[in-house]
């Protein structure tokens, strides 16, 4: 026999058939999918580098459009957490500034791997064949495998906190 007790904990503060739930699940899900479609087909056929005439030029493109659905996104997240109920625990200023730290800490991270990687490195530049001269080792890379990702998920989960 299962013990629901916990699940049905959760669900007393995540309103599921909230509309703007599933709006920000959707879009949570949709953009990596979306992108690495659109990534691996670029890489297989060159057609986006045929119709914008450079890879490079396709590359730009499509990072405007990553940078667009990663808006709409953003606004899903934020209507999403705007609708549901609040835990009761997390309303205090410790909540807040903590949330707030991991928030700038990944920030920090985002940025960061952005400099690094240039717009070409985050947006898939090597899908188009436009590839980096060396392996970025340096910061924040020297800390974290995967700091764009994990920045991106602590900026979300200090949202959520404050």
């Amino acid at each position: 026999q299962v013990d629901v007790t916990a699940m049905a904990w959760l669900f007393g503060y995540v309103d599921v058939t909230d509309s703007t739930f599933i709006a920000a699940v959707l879009s949570i899900a949709f953009n990596p999918l979306f992108w690495n479609v659109v990534a691996r087909w670029e890489h297989k056929t060159r057609a986006l580098s045929r119709v914008f005439g450079s890879p490079r030029a396709a590359c730009y493109c499509l990072g405007a459009v990553i940078l667009m659905l990663n808006c709409v996104r953003s606004h899903c997240f934020t209507e999403a957490m705007k609708s549901q109920p609040k835990l009761e625990g997390l309303d205090c200023h410790w909540a807040y500034y903590s949330g707030l730290a991991i928030l700038a800490v990944g920030t920090l991270f985002v940025i960061s791997s952005f400099l690094a990687l240039g717009f070409t490195g985050t947006f898939l530049g090597d899908y188009f064949g436009i590839l980096m001269e060396a392996k970025v080792t340096s910061f924040p890379f020297s800390v974290l495998d995967n700091p764009m990702y994990w920045g991106s998920t602590a900026v979300y989960l200090g949202w959520s906190l404050m």
